[in-house]
């Protein structure tokens, strides 16, 4: 089973109403929240833990990750509000305005922590969850308390307008949850935010160097790397009418690691000697499936079948 963990929420969409009017529409979200409804819709045994509400909002959430067929059984349920999420499209690409104070899924604190059972056989961390305290330094302890004998990956999903105030802080934890994670995916712009200048391949090489075995680098319309301390793969991108960007990413990282349980391949010292054609078929399902969620409204990941 492939544990996703981080923050769920509600993204208020851009839509116009049947008069006309510039309106916002609620669909459940957040960026590892998507990429659990992937993993399930992509057949692969998938479960999430977040602090969730229970209130309308909660519910909603809950209910649409069962539809894809995740497991809910380890969300640690409060009676706290649900994080909401404005978003703002410029040329199908997303900007976001969160609400956030008090939630149940910010306040997430390490006595909420489960015991995992066996059968979680990789974790996945990303997102706005790891900005904020208590939230953020509980997903840091659940990784660090699992990283020795399970697989992680990370894709922290970087919003500088979301850290600001904060920055020193962030880089810092997310540099030390980084040098755990077996895999580490980035977009370009991620890749520079944390390293700076420089060429792709070399900034990943550095990140391996502190102790991650594959980063995984999306290029936007362009395709995606599979950056090892020996490979660079590369998969170009499948062209389609783009509808908007959200989720995709979170796709991408799904179809990433059902990939991976597909070919038996989910332990640490599988991924930790990744020959070239796992990594191909890392990067072809992960572009295959993010080239779907683009090709319509909203975080919405392709079922098995569609692909």
């Amino acid at each position: 089973m492939i544990l996703s963990c981080g923050e769920a929420l509600i993204d208020m969409l851009p839509r116009i109403s049947t008069e006309g009017e510039a309106c916002f529409a609620p669909y459940a979200g957040g960026s590892v929240f998507n990429t659990a409804i992937a993993l399930g819709r992509l057949g692969a045994p998938s479960a999430f833990y977040s602090g969730v509400s229970t209130d309308m909002l909660g519910e909603i959430l809950a209910d649409t990750l069962t539809a894809s067929k995740v497991d809910v059984s380890l969300l640690a349920r409060s009676g706290r509000p649900t994080t909401v999420a404005f978003v703002k499209l410029v040329n199908g690409q997303a900007t976001y305005a969160f609400y956030d104070e008090g939630t149940a899924g910010r306040l997430l604190s390490a006595a909420d922590l489960p015991a995992l059972p066996d059968r979680v056989a990789a974790l996945f961390f990303g997102g706005i969850s790891l900005v904020n305290d208590p939230a953020a330094s509980t997903y840091e302890a659940l990784l660090t308390r699992e990283a020795p004998a399970r697989v992680i990956m990370i894709d922290p999903n970087i919003r500088p307008g979301f850290i600001a105030g904060q920055e020193d802080s962030y880089r810092a934890r997310i540099g030390r949850m980084i040098a755990r994670a077996d895999l580490v995916k980035l977009s370009d712009e991620d890749l520079h935010w944390l390293e700076g200048a420089g060429d792709a391949v070399a900034l990943a090489r550095r990140i391996i160097a502190r102790g991650p075995k594959v980063v995984f680098v999306t290029e936007g319309a362009s395709g995606a790397r599979a950056i090892t301390a020996t490979a660079d793969r590369f998969c170009p991108a499948r062209p389609v009418a783009v509808a908007d960007t959200v989720g995709a990413g979170d796709t991408f990282n799904a179809g990433v690691l059902a990939a991976l349980h597909r070919a038996g391949r989910l332990t640490k010292s599988d991924v930790a000697t990744l020959p070239d054609q796992a990594l191909d078929a890392c990067l072809d399902l992960g572009v295959r499936a993010a080239a779907v969620t683009v090709s319509r409204p909203g975080a919405n990941p392709p079922w098995e079948h569609e692909l």
